[in-house]
């Protein structure tokens, strides 16, 4: 099974590798546009600043040919984030596989921003949480959200209730970071491989 992890800039690519490494899954790290199209699994991470990642997509054609995509793709962290249409990080256009805003967290007295730690993600819908318990932790980094709505297939409350995953057709996001999360973390991971679309 040939599975690609998008190269572009970001600091947590290695991280992913080295998680499929562990339950057994070797993975190509490439910004190859042939490489990617004839994947049969494609994974989008990412940890930084959507302008900056959407500038490197966009000069590697990455932005036309990510949306054509027929195979299962995952996005994770910014790299969800990415697949939506607006984010208010930097004013910045994304790809917009899924016409939803991405909005910064409104900071609280009880409520830093960006979000770190670990937090439950509930109302779990879909295969990407084949056999994962409702209300499970998974460990997030992240001062942008996805509000909830019809793509919307797990939940998160920080602040406010907010999308911690979404799914168009072959598309699938996850705002934590399942390569972070421990045995959970990485039996989502093992889902999306075993997707079957």
């Amino acid at each position: 099974m040939k599975i690609i992890i998008i190269k572009y800039p970001t600091v947590n690519i290695q991280s992913v590798l080295f998680s499929l490494e562990r339950i057994g899954i070797k993975a190509v790290i490439t910004d190859s546009l042939e490489s990617i199209q004839n994947a049969e699994k494609i994974i989008l991470p990412g940890v930084g600043e959507a302008s900056f990642a959407m500038r490197y997509l966009r000069k590697k054609k990455l932005d036309i040919i990510l949306p054509k995509l027929k195979q299962p793709v995952l996005g994770i962290c910014l790299g969800m984030q990415l697949l939506c249409k607006f984010s208010e990080e930097s004013n910045t256009n994304c790809i917009g596989i899924f016409n939803l805003l991405v909005k910064k967290f409104n900071h609280t007295n009880d409520n830093k921003v960006p979000q770190v730690g670990w937090n439950t993600i509930y109302d779990l819908k879909g295969p990407l949480f084949d056999k994962i318990p409702n209300n499970s932790y998974q460990y997030f980094v992240h001062g942008y959200y996805v509000s909830l709505g019809k793509y919307t297939i797990s939940k998160t409350r920080y602040i406010i209730d907010y999308s911690s995953a979404i799914q168009k057709n072959n598309f699938f996001a996850v705002q934590f970071h399942p390569e972070k999360s421990s045995y959970v973390g990485h039996k989502i991971l093992e889902n999306f491989i075993r997707l079957k679309i």
